[in-house]
């Protein structure tokens, strides 16, 4: 395997963790009110949150090659918007439509591609470039999405990471599982 493939096959690993990790944290958001509640003036809710990542993942990777990533018919401000239509149903499935966006282009990629220049606002990145800009992007706003659902949800809550106070089992359970020391 390439050493471009190998590096698309562990930057697609990144983006799957990160939404699964999003998808585990806003599922446990139970009530439509902390789905959508602004912690503050100047916060986000969960939803526009997800509104924001769909419309990027949208831009970004349609047309990823021959395009640029910041297509005419996005509009990143009203993403922050929740309007009449932003159902939480909607809103989670224009999400899926953007991550299915992202995968699909993911898995066209070739050698060849990650010698390509391709333009987000204008501005020329190489094909790794815009990989490691997009999954910064996801990563910055899955913290978010699992700390507001945190805050949201307080009862219940099932830990997508290790929960705090049990490193030590955890490793232990690697131990066992691997038959050998678990480095940290």
């Amino acid at each position: 395997m390439s050493a471009s493939q190998t590096y698309l096959e562990e930057i697609t690993f990144g983006f799957r963790k990160q939404k699964e990790w999003a998808d585990k944290a806003f599922a446990q958001v139970q009530a439509d009110s902390d789905f959508f509640h602004k912690p503050g003036e100047f916060s986000n809710s969960i939803a526009a949150i997800l509104k924001h990542v769909a419309g990027n993942l949208s831009s970004r990777w349609r047309d990823f090659l021959t395009s640029d990533g910041e297509k005419p018919d996005r509009n990143r401000d009203a993403e922050f918007l929740i309007g009449e239509q932003d159902t939480r149903a909607n809103l989670i499935a224009a999400w899926e439509r953007g991550w299915s966006i992202l995968f699909d282009t993911l898995a066209t990629l070739t050698d060849d591609d990650f010698w390509t220049t391709i333009h987000i606002r204008g501005e020329e990145h190489t094909v790794h470039q815009a990989l490691l800009r997009s999954l910064a992007h996801v990563a910055y706003h899955t913290g978010q999405i699992v700390y507001l659902s945190r805050l949201m949800q307080k009862d219940g809550w099932e830990w997508i990471t290790i929960p705090p106070g049990r490193s030590q089992q955890f490793n232990e359970a690697m131990d066992a599982q691997r038959g050998k020391k678990y480095l940290a």
